[in-house]
């Protein structure tokens, strides 16, 4: 490639000086969205297979130290890649997919790979399909490039025999819960796009460490069979991604029936696209300052203060709204729930194999055992009454501001084999921002809206009423295309 070509494709991928080698352009591609990509690919300037090596040798020059990846499926991913390349060079262009790698969380299935969930006791398990989630993507033409490290089960802490994913902005700072892989690995420009779980926060968690875009969708939006299991009525399947609107085109693509699924919706997918960019005027976006304050450090309150500024200027209205008493009681209800669940899930080698499990989740296993129907049947209760007022509120505005967490938190890894230590971070996480949208099925987007003193992301979250993803992706796309905080990139 000539240096003009070069020059042209380094600048429509979003780089702002030129560049006179394609070597040089590569560097910097892996840290683009999906859509500045997706059009070279198109054009025929980008050969998927030489993205596809690009990532693959950063992964290899990187993850060493950040081990988001628990496998890397480099030939699995060359094959698909030629694949793609020849489709495109046939006129079989599929979508902004094509071409595009990108990585899933190890509990998902991928056809003759491992899926061990974090779990000692899943070693040796190999997937004879992929997940329909992941088939759908293929389908797209998306390139899976590896599967994600993640927490024990899908829970708070990590098995001692798996490697904990490390914060790219910080290694002395939390990287975010189960689907931290997820979250590391994008922002840290190893994959385009990743799917994570979300079932108290696991997608957006790890968005909010990692300074990345998460999207918990509707509950049954997104079919979870073919993916281990924590909760079954709570856990979700989103994507993380660099770019709301990558986000937007992952879950188009993700979304749609699966008849595995028991609680998979037979609805029309979603077009969450195509208005993207029609802007938020006159949108009514909700802001409970007392809510926000519950747990919110002063630097993420000025920042979620600036945003909505930013908001109102692009036409928006805030209006002051009060949420629905987060009380302890519903978080007991998320516990009773989600741990009975996991109980049942877990039925084939918990208790028999209990000392093969971890101390976190092994405790939290433990204490599922103990939990009765009818404590099960009183969480029920309190959780549908509870989901009919919320949704009702949430129904009230366009979308409701909200932090995904209180910012960034320190942690010392030592601490994810020992549940009692682990605790205070969790508390410190505050749950009451994350869990009332699992327990509602409601969805939620969080995308970064500044930074700390110390340089770590800051991020704010758009809830709303199930089925508003078009909505509230056109609210972070809005912010996204009228800030640059998104634009910055992790010191690795």
């Amino acid at each position: 490639m000539n240096s003009p070509d070069a020059a042209k494709l380094c600048l429509r991928a979003g780089l702002s000086v030129w560049i006179p080698h394609w070597g040089d352009c590569m560097s910097k591609l892996h840290y683009s969205g999906i859509c500045e990509v997706a059009e070279q690919i198109e054009s025929g300037k980008l050969s998927p297979v030489d993205l596809t090596r690009h990532m693959l040798d950063r992964i290899d020059a990187i993850d060493k130290d950040l081990k988001s990846f628990m496998t890397v499926t480099r030939d699995r991913a060359l094959k698909e890649a030629e694949k793609a390349e020849r489709e495109i060079a046939d006129g079989d262009y599929r979508g902004r997919l094509h071409g595009i790698p990108i990585a899933i969380k190890d509990l998902i299935d991928a056809k003759d790979l491992p899926t061990q969930g974090g779990l000692a006791v899943l070693k040796g398990n190999v997937a004879a399909n992929d997940a329909p989630v992941l088939k759908k993507l293929s389908a797209a033409g998306a390139i899976l490039i590896g599967k994600l490290n993640m927490t024990e089960g899908a829970m708070a802490g990590y098995h001692r025999d798996f490697e904990i994913p490390v914060n790219p902005w910080n290694a002395g700072y939390w990287s975010g819960a189960s689907s931290s892989g997820s979250g590391v690995s994008v922002a840290a420009g190893l994959c385009f796009a990743a799917l994570g779980t979300d079932t108290a926060g696991s997608i957006r968690f790890p968005a909010m460490a990692n300074g990345v875009v998460g999207l918990k969708p509707t509950f049954g939006l997104v079919g979870k069979s073919g993916a281990l299991t924590l909760g079954d009525s709570l856990d979700h399947i989103g994507p993380l991604t660099r770019r709301v609107a990558d986000a937007a085109i992952m879950l188009e693509v993700m979304a749609g029936y699966d008849r595995f699924d028991r609680h998979s919706l037979d609805r029309p997918v979603p077009d969450l696209t195509s208005n993207l960019d029609a802007g938020i005027a006159g949108m009514r976006i909700g802001y409970d300052a007392t809510y926000t304050a519950i747990g919110a450090s002063k630097e993420l309150i000025a920042a979620h203060e600036a945003a909505l500024l930013e908001l109102e200027k692009l036409g928006a209205q805030i209006v002051e709204v009060s949420v629905p008493s987060q009380t302890t009681e519903l978080m007991d209800a998320w516990f009773a729930i989600c741990a009975s669940e996991a109980v049942a899930a877990h039925a084939k080698t918990y208790p028999a194999r209990a000392a093969d499990y971890g101390g976190y989740f092994g405790d939290f296993l433990a204490l599922g055992t103990t939990i009765t129907q009818e404590q099960v049947d009183a969480a029920w209760q309190l959780r549908r009454a509870f989901s009919a007022e919320f949704n009702e509120f949430l129904a009230s505005v366009d979308a409701l501001a909200l932090p995904s967490g209180i910012g960034p938190l320190q942690n010392d890894y030592d601490l994810y084999q020992n549940a009692e230590a682990l605790q205070p971070l969790f508390d410190k996480a505050h749950l009451e921002y994350t869990v009332p949208f699992d327990m509602a099925g409601a969805p939620g987007l969080t995308v970064r809206c500044g930074f700390t003193a110390e340089g770590m992301p800051l991020a704010i979250q758009f809830g709303g009423a199930p089925f508003s993803e078009a909505t509230l992706c056109r609210i972070g796309h809005a912010y996204e295309q009228a800030t640059s905080w998104h634009e910055s990139n992790p010191p690795i």
